[in-house]
């Protein structure tokens, strides 16, 4: 099993460590990042089992189609299951999986109406995780971050619950030259629903601290904000680019 950065020779719990820093794998914690990375094509390394005859039935109930991979996984006990995250998950899965190569430019020059997320130097892995997670869902383009945190880090994988691999998901460093149109989550534009999103956009969400850039909000073609009570400030981000996507969803359904 060859990987870009392990010694040939290392150990189980070496290879899991190393991989969580190796930036062409993926640690894919617990049956549903299993699930959704075998579903929409991971190549599997690797994968490790607590226990496989509770893993499997809880397989045999959630995920059945995930059975054949488990019937090739590595079983081991509980001490040495720990050693491989520092958190052991739940269900007592973990696999190795290459990650997805993503050609930023080809996925912004893409054909189609579906949008792009763009999250502008995000701090919480956990948020972008469950960003991934709600951009698969409501069929997204795909989503990046521009700088900030990777999304293919382990806990965004958790977070995301490895729909990483559903959609194009990449970290960037600069925004690839794109003909869609920027719209920007900006506290002070037009109330979400007060003015059509334009189709095959790109929803620009900032920081979970500073917002959006300068720079970006220069250049978006629209500015939006959720309505939201009087006295609650904010919503969490992954929350908001809920909101944003189904609510493009619904305007194109109309």
């Amino acid at each position: 099993m060859a990987m870009s950065t392990i010694p040939p020779h290392a150990t189980l719990a070496e290879r899991f460590h190393l991989a969580r820093r190796d930036p062409e794998l993926a640690v894919l914690e617990g049956l549903h990042a299993l699930k959704h990375g075998y579903r929409f094509g991971a190549e599997l390394l690797e994968v490790v089992v607590r226990d496989l005859a509770a893993v499997s039935a809880l397989a045999e109930r959630v995920a059945p189609d995930v059975l054949p991979v488990l019937r090739h996984a590595q079983s081991v006990g509980d001490v040495d299951f720990a050693a491989l995250a520092p958190v052991t998950h739940a269900t007592g899965v973990i696999a190795l999986a290459r990650r997805l190569l993503v050609d930023a430019a080809r996925s912004f020059a893409a054909a189609g109406t579906g949008a792009i997320v763009l999250l502008e130097r995000p701090t919480q892995p956990a948020n972008i995780g469950a960003a991934v997670r709600v951009a698969a869902a409501a069929g997204a383009a795909g989503l990046f971050t521009l700088g900030g945190e990777d999304p293919w880090r382990p806990a965004a994988l958790r977070g995301g619950a490895g729909l990483q691999y559903a959609l194009p998901v990449a970290r960037i460093e600069v925004l690839p030259p794109t003909d869609r149109p920027l719209v920007a989550l900006d506290p002070e534009g037009d109330p979400l629903g007060a003015v059509p999103l334009p189709p095959r956009c790109v929803l620009v969400f900032g920081s979970e601290r500073a917002g959006i850039s300068g720079s970006l909000l220069a250049r978006a073609a629209a500015r939006v904000r959720i309505p939201m009570r009087a006295g609650v400030s904010s919503l969490n981000l992954a929350t908001a680019v809920a909101v944003v996507l189904y609510a493009l969803e619904g305007t194109a359904a109309r």
